[in-house]
């Protein structure tokens, strides 16, 4: 049962100071001119000023209307738009220009589509990997495809160098949080992947403070690893605006640590937890430590 009571204000350590100087107008002026969605802006992430000014984003194919209307994400639940063929080019363009060496490509949820977007994430993923002579990294954020194993099987075949499915909460949560989608299913997703490609690296996240118990999070994080997640991100749930679910608790850096000790006990080997980690934050960094 979930009795956390909403906090009144945001912590100390919730308070993050805009970088100075760098490349963030660069940044945002070359995705506008490029005509690329990204993730950061569209769920107005609080690392986005941080990020920008380090030259980095994670783009975000499939259009930028969501067919779910997931109560924590602030992007767009509307109906969704035709593919548009260009996009993965346009993506794995703006990669160039930004002169990545480690590409995180998201999407948003597309139930419309026989194949949840599979071949348009192959394509994209494909398109990067052929336009950049540097040969980045790639990683994807993928949907659950609806269990789709096909769809899965199209993503895993284009090789990413790491595939991430977000759990996202605790399962007692998900009629509130997540209604349209199934924890089952999710974590079966991550037993699928390792059955296509034993080796691929697989990632997941999970926010906290939407009212959830230590001890649930502590089971879904041994969900996770028993499904086959080899890398774990923990970080703060903030509400996006006053229409979505209100946060529950504030977890301290400490308690963060905590979670992480936690995650690593079960066998995590590779965990990043903090108010501000985000599935794709700093990913470069994770996947090579």
């Amino acid at each position: 049962m979930h009795t956390e009571t909403k906090p009144k204000r945001k912590p100390s350590w919730l308070k993050k100071n805009l970088p100075k100087g760098g490349d963030y107008q660069r940044v945002r002026n070359l995705l506008a001119n490029a005509r690329v969605h990204t993730v950061c802006q569209e769920a107005n992430c609080p690392n986005m000023f941080e990020c920008f000014s380090k030259d980095t984003s994670t783009f975000m194919i499939l259009g930028s209307n969501c067919t779910r209307n997931c109560r924590f994400c602030n992007v767009s639940f509307a109906p969704a738009l035709p593919l548009d063929p260009d996009e993965p080019m346009r993506v794995a363009k703006a990669a160039l220009d930004l002169n990545l060496k480690y590409v995180v490509v998201t999407s948003v949820t597309r139930d419309d589509l026989e194949d949840g977007g599979a071949s348009h994430f192959a394509d994209t993923i494909k398109a990067i990997k052929t336009t950049l002579p540097n040969k980045p990294k790639v990683e994807v954020l993928i949907p659950d495809f609806q269990g789709n194993i096909n769809a899965l099987r199209i993503v895993v075949s284009a090789n990413p160098n790491v595939l991430n499915h977000n759990i996202e909460t605790v399962p007692s949560l998900y009629p509130t949080a997540r209604p349209e989608a199934n924890y089952q299913q999710s974590l079966e997703l991550f037993k699928n992947v390792k059955a296509i490609n034993a080796s691929m690296p697989v990632k997941s996240g999970i926010m906290v403070g939407l009212g959830e118990t230590i001890e649930e999070l502590e089971h879904t994080m041994e969900d996770l690893f028993q499904y086959g997640c080899d890398i774990l991100t923990l970080g703060q749930y903030l509400q996006p605006t006053k229409a979505h679910l209100a946060v529950k608790k504030y977890y301290s850096p400490d308690e963060f640590k905590q979670l992480e000790n936690k995650a690593r006990q079960i066998g995590f080997k590779k965990v990043a937890a903090g108010p501000f980690v985000r599935s794709s934050y700093n990913a470069k960094d994770l996947f090579d430590s």
